[in-house]
């Protein structure tokens, strides 16, 4: 008989065996015992009822006794849970015994309990009164009598339970030890096979496996033996051999992605960009063992380095490199002196460079090696791009800072060159105007444009001058504000210009508190306002409401003007944008207004919000945090009467 079949038959007698043993000891020796156990609980739960039974009624005989003597009727809460808990627990002994005698004690028990109950305690508790007063102590007596019996019964019972199933977990546990050993003389028996016939050949294997463990690539095993371990001693050969094969290409790999790696971490360095284009040229010449390596490389900010490496070979023919370029970024060129050549980059995010490489004597390369050279001039490329994509931002955000301070160099002439003559327009115009009852109507008319458009042009440098604040680090003083206080003064000031205009103004503000600077949140409210009123044809309406909850103050202003294209909403709140309807119809504005009112409530922790319709009119909606209103300082004396 074959080892294979001897260990197989030596298996399945020892799972045979085992499942016996499962059976035996969990199913069967488990069923036994969890019957046992339940037989057990049951006679003990019985019991503990037949325990119950005698202390429920003696509870309801103090219940009877304590309310003939004192007949408070109070006592009898004893004697009503007594008795419907005595009869009770004789139904749960009833239940957990199956002793033929402990049964009929148990009747026995039952009639003795009820006769008590209706003889003696029935009587007393209703009133009537009980003439046999001896009776119920005889009968009492014979309870106690009774109930003991019934507990000796149970307990014997208890006992005879314990025995029988201590005798049938003895008997299961017997079979189980049986089948046990069993079990370890069949194991013995198979090991005993297995060593003999696989241990030896298994050790030779193993020794095998450690030399190829230890780093000896070439190792292998010798076939011999049975049929089964000569099929394991080839499978193993051939594993170290296709081991042997991954292990070197994983080697390749690592090799290209350390000096992609390597690369790109040199070009991160370009404060020596001809010595850093000099050590990728090395590099590339260690790794894939070159004899000459020609470089050129196009940095942005720099422009194009060429290197050789070792130093002394000479340069390439201007062919060569024109044959090079041509051929398309990422593909490996063959020449005809046996070098392998790859184009870099090739447009406008990166010039084109190449990476040529020759080995004297060789005109044949490897897979791996024309990889690395792939792997190694993407990765030039992809970093030579990143360096491109990190000039031109480094370029753009200079033009930026650049613009930025022409702006702020500009406002800042601007508004100091205007204010000083617009300050001698304004005196003067203002001397003049103090005599114009000298004047002619012509002279006065031209007087108050001069004096509308000097305002104006005053107005504008101020919005300049506000625009500007963020820049000049002003700080804003805050404290605690009624905004419908400040919407009130708004609208009073603004009241002539409506009027002017015969606008409907409707005018709503409850108390809102809210936490900032008054000048500021005035000037905001006054721009809402008066955008409102210019935008607004002769004869329209506005309306402004502010309202007020726990956590919100809003402000809403709506108007029945000329409204704002639905393209020009999303720029509508930044510096000098006008819309295009508001430019055809040559309505007066630089467009700062609404850029001022979006930095006011910004630096407020508000937002702004618009909903518009082109000849409908437009709804400006201003939200700020609300905060609880101050508490005065002191309060007004209370007058008592008295």
């Amino acid at each position: 008989m074959s080892v294979q079949r001897r260990l197989n038959l030596g298996f399945a007698a020892l799972v045979l065996l085992f499942l016996a043993f499962l059976v035996v000891e969990f199913a069967v020796g488990g069923r036994i015992r969890a019957d046992h156990d339940r037989r057990a609980d049951r006679i003990a739960g019985a019991s503990l009822a037949n325990e119950r039974v005698l202390q429920q009624m003696t509870d309801a005989e103090t219940g009877i006794r304590g309310f003939q003597l004192t007949g408070d009727r109070s006592f009898l809460a004893p004697y009503e849970t007594g008795r419907t808990a005595a009869l009770a627990a004789l139904d749960e002994v009833a239940a957990g015994t199956r002793d033929s005698a402990v049964r009929k004690m148990l009747d026995r028990e039952r009639l003795v309990v009820r006769g008590w109950l209706d003889e003696y305690a029935a009587p007393i508790a209703t009133g009537a009164g009980s003439e046999l007063p001896d009776r119920g102590k005889q009968l009492f007596d014979e309870l106690r009598l009774v109930n003991e019996a019934v507990g000796q019964g149970i307990d014997a019972e208890l006992r005879a339970e314990k025995n029988s199933g201590s005798q049938a977990i003895r008997t299961v546990t017997s079979a189980a030890v049986v089948l046990l050993l069993s079990i370890v003389a069949v194991a013995y028996a198979v090991v005993r096979t297995a060593r003999r016939h696989l241990l030896v050949p298994l050790g030779k294997l193993g020794r095998t496996i450690r030399h190829l463990a230890g780093g000896d690539r070439s190792a292998r095993a010798e076939p011999a033996g049975a049929e089964e371990l000569r099929t394991v001693a080839e499978a193993l050969n051939d594993l170290a051999a296709q081991t042997e094969e991954l292990l070197a290409a994983e080697h390749g790999r690592a090799t290209r992605a350390g000096l992609r790696q390597a690369v790109a971490a040199e070009l991160q360095d370009l404060r020596e960009p001809s010595a850093t284009v000099h050590r990728i040229a090395e590099m590339v010449g260690v790794a894939i063992d070159a004899g000459a390596v020609h470089c050129v490389l196009t940095i942005p900010g720099t422009g194009a380095i060429g290197v050789r490496w070792p130093a002394g070979i000479p340069e390439l023919p201007d062919d060569v490199v024109t044959d090079l370029l041509t051929g398309g970024p990422g593909r490996v060129k063959q020449f005809d002196d046996g070098a392998i050549g790859v184009t870099i980059g090739g447009d406008a995010d990166c010039e084109a460079g190449y990476l040529r490489v020759s080995r004297p004597g060789v005109t044949a390369w490897s897979d791996g090696e024309r990889r690395l050279l792939t792997g190694v001039g993407g990765a030039i490329e992809r970093a030579l791009r990143q360096l491109t994509l990190q000039y031109r931002q480094a370029r753009l955000i200079t033009e930026l800072r650049m613009l930025d301070h022409r702006k702020d160099v500009f406002i800042s002439t601007v508004t100091h060159e205007l204010r000083t003559p617009l300050t001698s327009i304004l005196g003067y115009t203002e001397m003049l105007s103090e005599d114009m009852d000298e004047l002619s109507t012509l002279q006065k008319r031209s007087l108050n444009a001069i004096m509308r458009n000097a305002h104006r042009l005053h107005e504008t440098i101020a919005d300049l001058v506000l625009l500007d604040r963020p820049e000049a680090g002003s700080e804003v003083s805050t404290e605690p504000l009624d905004l419908g206080e400040l919407a009130t003064t708004v609208h009073t000031e603004l009241e002539n210009a409506a009027r002017a205009k015969e606008l409907t103004v409707t005018f709503e503000a409850e108390e809102c508190w809210v936490m900032g600077d008054r000048i500021q949140l005035q000037r905001a409210l006054r721009k809402l306002m008066e955008n409102a009123i210019k935008f607004t044809r002769a004869g329209g309406s506005v309306r402004c409401t502010l309202t007020a909850d726990a956590r919100t103050v809003s402000v809403t202003v709506t108007d029945t003007g000329i409204g704002i294209p639905a393209e020009d909403v999303p720029g509508l709140f930044t510096p000098f944008h006008r819309a295009g309807n508001a430019v055809d119809q040559a309505v007066q504005g630089p467009g700062l207004g609404l850029a001022i009112v979006r930095d006011i409530v910004s630096d407020h922790g508000g937002t702004i919000a618009v909903q518009s319709v082109v000849g409908r009119g437009s709804t400006f909606t201003l939200s700020l945090p609300a905060v609880t209103a101050p508490v005065p300082d002191s309060l007004p004396d209370v007058l008592s009467v008295g």
